[in-house]
């Protein structure tokens, strides 16, 4: 059975983008993560102890509305990512699938229109007796024929983690509200 949606890590173009000038009009800031265990928006992993990383300011809603029109308005968002410094060839592993180094008890998920709008979220928090897995929350989200696109935070921290957008059907494109 084919994902309603399709699960992105920040695209190349993009990062070289924020390795020059971040999305808040900085130079990306070096940054050595001693004990590791960071998550990296560039290749969906964990940093390793001792190594070093550029920490950058990122809009994904603002990039995401470039790209198809949108207009969040007071929606956009800017937060600090890490990334690798250079080019770490991006995501490996299985694509389909939500990865594994973005997972964590408390996270949240925004759902968002085409036009931008937020329209909804829902709390993922591992200290409740029923939580949905954060693939149940997707697809929860997803069944809105409305959102076209699903940001996975931190609760923590409100850090932007994983964008998820709507899968383009086959043959066809895909519009809505």
């Amino acid at each position: 059975m084919e994902s309603i949606y399709d699960i992105r890590a920040i695209a190349p173009r993009v990062l070289n983008e924020l390795r020059v000038k971040d999305d808040a009009g900085a130079p990306p800031r070096r940054v050595a993560d001693t004990d590791g265990g960071s998550p990296l928006r560039c290749c969906m992993e964990r940093s390793k102890p001792g190594e070093t990383l550029a920490l950058v300011s990122y809009a994904p809603l603002r990039r995401w509305a470039r790209e198809t029109g949108a207009d969040p308005g007071a929606y956009d968002e800017v937060g600090p990512v890490f990334v690798h410094p250079l080019d770490c060839g991006g995501r490996r592993g299985p694509t389909g699938s939500f990865p594994e180094a973005m997972r964590g008890e408390r996270r949240t998920l925004r759902a968002y229109s085409a036009r931008g709008c937020i329209l909804g979220g829902l709390l993922l928090d591992g200290s409740q007796e029923r939580t949905p897995t954060i693939e149940e929350g997707l697809a929860e989200l997803y069944a809105d024929p409305r959102v076209a696109a699903v940001h996975v935070r931190a609760v923590e921290f409100g850090c932007f983690l994983v964008e998820t957008r709507r899968a383009v059907p086959p043959g066809g494109g895909w519009t809505a509200e």
